[in-house]
């Protein structure tokens, strides 16, 4: 239960410390695994020190234990080696400190490490960080790149020697950290994320040379995993090394084999592009001119061909046809206007021939009465009625005297 303390009650340093003596004895034994950055064996003294760091995180314990315990161990434990530990915790009240007393020192084999990082390689895949749809494309000429390694390096000189060898304008943006021991894997998370978090940074190259498998565990991290694959930049993994493969080659959006094939891979070569562009401007210029030629080579043959070279010949030709053709319509139409007169002369004679006028030239008279009613029968006039009489050259009125008897 928390204790009840206020600025008018507190409770004294020595009982504060007390306390949290009394709830880490509670605790219990406990395996804890870590690596060894320092160790201390003074001679004729019956307890050894040492520092127990999490490679993954910032964080140590002191751990000490009578030299028998660590005598067990004492040829295959050094400084840099990782264990396991079976220890207590304990407080030291007078300097409110903690530490770790070991009761057993387990160091960890490399086949052990190897099964673990199998597992962790499972279970990243199953997650699917390794997944090739994750992979970025790296920027064509990048303008600036961020590296990571270790300092004056051999391969920081690989990658900076030869990335400005093959493009002078190249900028790096380099931080220099640990690349093994127990400091590695912070240092080089905090790089990744460093350059991560500059929006002019193009791609970021993680370097170092070859080493053997504890050298390299660093970069099978699985908290070094996960930052690089929460990257927004794209990610190079160059450890120099061919047998083994550590964790961040899979994680990485490219894997160069080495330091200087990770240049080769950022960076194009200025020599190698300006002889592409100089080869694809022969290409373009060999094939402007094969089609130049051969238009120029189509347009002389469709030219010396005879309706090309001897235009008028053929305008010559439909010209007579033109005029025969005119001249024969003229005849027709010549012929039919004739005999259309002929037949309109013919009509028109026949017409006269059987029109009144005619007849009335004939001495013929046409007698009407005075309704205009020409006179057919006998038996339509009366006595004494008053009739026109229509004549060739004229009319004239005439009196019927009497009417016709009936037949």
């Amino acid at each position: 239960m928390a204790m009840q303390t206020s600025a008018e009650a507190p409770i004294p340093v020595g009982e504060v410390s007390r306390l949290i003596g009394g709830w880490i004895a509670r605790l219990g034994a406990v395996w804890v695994e870590g690596q060894i950055t320092q160790l201390s064996r003074r001679p004729g003294a019956g307890v050894v020190f040492m520092t127990l760091r999490d490679p993954s995180h910032d964080i140590s314990v002191s751990v000490t234990c009578y030299r028998r315990v660590f005598d067990a161990v004492a040829d295959v434990v050094a400084e840099g080696a990782r264990v396991v530990v079976l220890a207590k915790p304990e407080w030291y009240a007078p300097r409110g400190q903690l530490s770790l007393r070991a009761t057993e020192i387990r160091p960890v084999g490399m086949g052990e490490l190897l099964v673990r990082l199998e597992q962790l390689k499972k279970a990243l895949t199953a997650q699917g960080l390794f997944a090739a749809d994750r992979k970025r494309p790296l920027p064509f000429l990048p303008q600036l790149i961020g590296l990571v390694c270790g300092r004056a390096s051999a391969a920081e000189r690989d990658v900076l020697e030869n990335a400005r060898h093959r493009w002078p304008a190249v900028r790096f943006e380099v931080r220099n950290v640990a690349v093994q021991g127990v400091h590695a894997v912070p240092q080089v998370v905090q790089a990744v994320k460093e350059l991560d978090a500059l929006d002019e940074v193009d791609v970021i190259v993680v370097a170092r040379g070859g080493g053997s498998v504890e050298d390299l565990l660093p970069f099978s991290d699985e908290q070094l995993i996960r930052v690089v694959s929460e990257c927004r930049t794209p990610v190079v993994s160059a450890i120099g090394h061919e047998p083994d493969s550590p964790l961040l080659d899979l994680v990485a959006d490219l894997r160069a084999s080495t330091p200087t094939d990770a240049a080769k891979k950022v960076v194009p070569d200025v020599g190698e592009e300006y002889d592409r562009v100089r080869m694809l401007q022969d290409r373009a210029r060999r094939a402007l001119t094969g089609k130049l030629e051969r238009e120029e080579h189509g347009l002389e043959v469709a030219m010396s061909r005879p309706s090309m070279a001897h235009p008028h010949r053929m305008l010559d030709a439909r010209e007579e046809q033109v005029e025969a053709l005119v001249d024969r319509a003229r005849r027709t139409l010549g012929h039919l206007l004739d005999r259309a007169d002929s037949e309109l002369s013919h009509t028109h004679a026949r017409v006269v021939a059987l029109s009144p006028a005619a007849t009335l030239h004939r001495g013929y008279a046409v007698l009407q009465r005075s309704d205009g009613h020409a006179v057919r029968a006998p038996d339509e006039v009366a006595a004494d009625e008053v009739l026109r009489a229509r004549v060739a050259d004229g009319e004239f009125t005439v009196r019927v005297d009497e009417r016709p008897p009936a037949d």
